[in-house]
C-alpha cells in the first residue's frame, strides 16, 4: 500500500489525534463538518485519512472545472460511493469505465431536450390530478406529497408504472439506506458488501421493498425508456435491475427535494411567491402549462435556480485521483479523495452576495459568475443525463400546482436539512394547502 505525503502547503488538521477528531464529526454531520472546515481553513482543506489516504475539500469554482471538466479523466467514482453501490450495483450513478460508457449511450437519446418535452403533458396531467384530491385549508406533508408526485411521474412518464401508492414506503425505505451508506463510508471493505446490510431488519425490509418494486416495474407493460432498455442495449437481467432502481430513485427523490425546497422558500419570502404567481397567471390564463410555456416562465425557473443553490439535492460530488495531480494550485497526491461540495460553492461571498438570502434575481438574465460557481447537476462528462428531465419537471410542477393552490408553513415552524447522499428536509414538512 502506497504511503500518502502529506501536503504541508495545503491547509488542514495535522494527522493523528486532530485529523482523527474531524473524522468523528464528520461521521455524525457531514455537511456541517464541511463547513466548519471551510470556515476554519478556507477553500481548500486536506484531512489525512489514516496513513494510505488523504481527503481533500475543494471549494471554489476553478477546482471543481479542474476535478470535474479539464482533468476528469484522473477522477474516478470516490471510495465513499461503495455503499451506494452496494444498494444500487452498476447503475449510472455508481458504474465506471465502459459500463458506464455503455449504459449513458443508451438513455442518453431518450433525454435529449427534443425529446423530454414530449413528456410534458403526462407530467401536469399526474399533477393536476394529484393537487385536484388535497383537501382545502389542511396541514400535509409536502415532503411526502411530492415525493408520491414525483415518484408517480418518474414511474408512468418512463417505465409504464403507477408508482404512487409505493411513495411513503419507498421513501421510508431510502431514508434508512441513506444513513447506512453514510456510516458504511466508514467501515471498509463490509461498507461494498449488500449482504452485511441485508441482515439488518430494517434495511432488509428495505432492500427487499425496492427489489419488489423494480421488479413489477421490470414485468410490467412498459414506458419508453423501459423498452428501450429491455431491447436497444443487451443489459443483463442484473445491469437491467440496477439501472432501472438507479433512474426511478435518482429521478424522483431529487426533484420532490428541491420542490419541498422551494416550497419552503415560497413561503418564507411572500413577495416572490407573488411575483412568481402574477407570472403563471399572465402567462397561462387560467390554463395549465405546456412545455413551451417554461421559456415564458423565467421568474418560476429563477425561484427553482435559487431553491436549488441554497439546497442542492446533490450537495458534495466525491472522486479519488489516479494520478498525482495539481488541482488549480493545489497537489493532490495519487489515491487522494476530492470532495467538490456544491453546498459551499454555492455560498462563496465572492460569487454570491449575500449568499444565505433567497433572492431569485440572481437567476434573471445571463449571470456574472463563472461558469463552475453553480453546480446543481454536477460537471463534466457525468453531468446529471435527466438534468433537462428534471428542470422541465420541477419547473411544470411548480407552475401547475401555484396557479391553483398555495402552500404555507405552519407558524414558527423551521425545516432542517439532513444531508446524507442527498441534501432533504430532516422529516416531514407540514404546509397548510389552500386554494387561490
Amino acid at each position: 500500500m502506497r504511503l500518502l505525503t502529506y501536503q504541508r502547503s495545503v491547509a488542514g488538521p495535522k494527522p493523528g489525534v486532530e485529523a482523527a477528531r474531524w473524522w468523528g464529526r464528520m461521521a455524525r454531520d457531514p455537511l456541517g463538518t464541511y463547513g466548519a472546515l471551510a470556515r476554519r481553513y478556507g477553500d481548500a482543506v486536506q484531512v489525512p485519512f489514516g496513513r494510505s489516504r488523504a481527503f481533500f475539500l475543494l471549494s471554489r469554482p476553478e477546482h471543481a472545472e479542474h476535478v470535474l471538466v479539464a482533468r476528469q479523466d484522473n477522477y474516478v467514482k470516490a471510495f465513499t460511493y461503495r455503499p451506494l453501490r452496494a444498494f444500487l450495483g452498476d447503475g449510472l450513478l455508481t458504474s465506471e469505465g465502459e459500463t458506464w460508457r455503455r449504459h449513458r449511450r443508451l438513455v442518453q437519446p431518450v433525454f435529449a431536450q427534443r425529446h423530454v418535452v414530449g413528456f410534458a403533458p403526462r407530467m401536469v396531467e399526474i399533477t393536476r390530478a394529484a393537487v385536484e384530491r388535497w383537501p382545502d385549508g389542511v396541514l400535509l406533508d409536502a415532503a411526502e406529497q411530492l415525493r408520491r408526485l414525483t415518484l408517480d411521474v418518474v414511474g408512468r412518464a418512463l417505465f409504464g408504472s403507477e408508482l404512487a401508492g409505493e411513495a411513503a414506503r419507498t421513501g421510508r425505505s431510502l431514508e434508512a439506506l441513506q444513513r447506512a451508506a453514510v456510516v458504511g463510508t466508514f467501515l471498509p471493505g463490509v461498507a461494498a458488501r449488500r449482504g452485511v446490510y441485508a441482515r439488518v431488519p430494517r434495511l432488509k425490509d428495505g432492500i427487499a421493498h425496492l427489489d419488489g418494486m423494480v421488479e413489477r416495474v421490470v414485468k410490467g407493460s412498459g414506458g419508453e425508456l423501459l423498452d428501450l432498455l429491455k431491447e436497444g442495449g443487451g443489459l443483463s437481467e442484473d445491469e437491467l435491475r440496477d439501472e432501472v432502481l438507479t433512474l426511478l430513485l435518482a429521478g424522483h427523490e431529487t426533484t420532490a427535494a428541491s420542490l419541498a425546497w422551494t416550497f419552503v422558500m415560497l413561503s418564507r419570502y411572500p413577495a416572490a411567491r407573488e411575483r412568481l404567481e402574477n407570472e403563471v397567471d399572465e402567462v397561462l390564463g387560467g390554463r395549465d402549462p405546456r412545455a413551451e410555456d417554461v421559456d415564458r416562465l423565467p421568474w418560476t425557473r429563477a425561484v427553482l435556480s435559487e431553491s436549488m443553490r441554497l439546497n442542492p439535492p446533490a450537495w458534495t460530488i466525491e472522486r479519488d485521483a489516479v494520478e498525482d495531480d495539481d488541482a488549480a494550485g493545489v497537489s493532490i497526491p495519487a489515491g487522494s479523495t476530492v470532495a467538490i461540495p456544491p453546498y459551499l460553492l454555492h455560498r462563496n461571498e465572492e460569487f454570491w452576495p449575500n449568499p444565505e438570502g433567497f433572492r431569485p434575481e440572481r437567476f434573471m438574465g445571463e449571470p456574472e459568475r463563472p461558469r463552475y460557481a453553480y453546480l446543481p447537476f454536477g460537471g463534466g462528462r457525468r453531468i446529471c443525463v435527466g438534468a433537462g428531465f428534471a428542470m422541465l419537471e420541477a419547473t411544470l410542477l411548480l407552475a401547475t400546482i401555484s396557479r391553483t393552490h398555495r402552500l404555507d408553513l405552519a407558524p414558527g415552524m423551521t425545516v432542517p436539512g439532513r444531508a446524507e447522499i442527498t441534501y432533504r428536509p430532516a422529516g416531514p414538512v407540514p404546509m397548510r394547502v389552500s386554494r387561490r
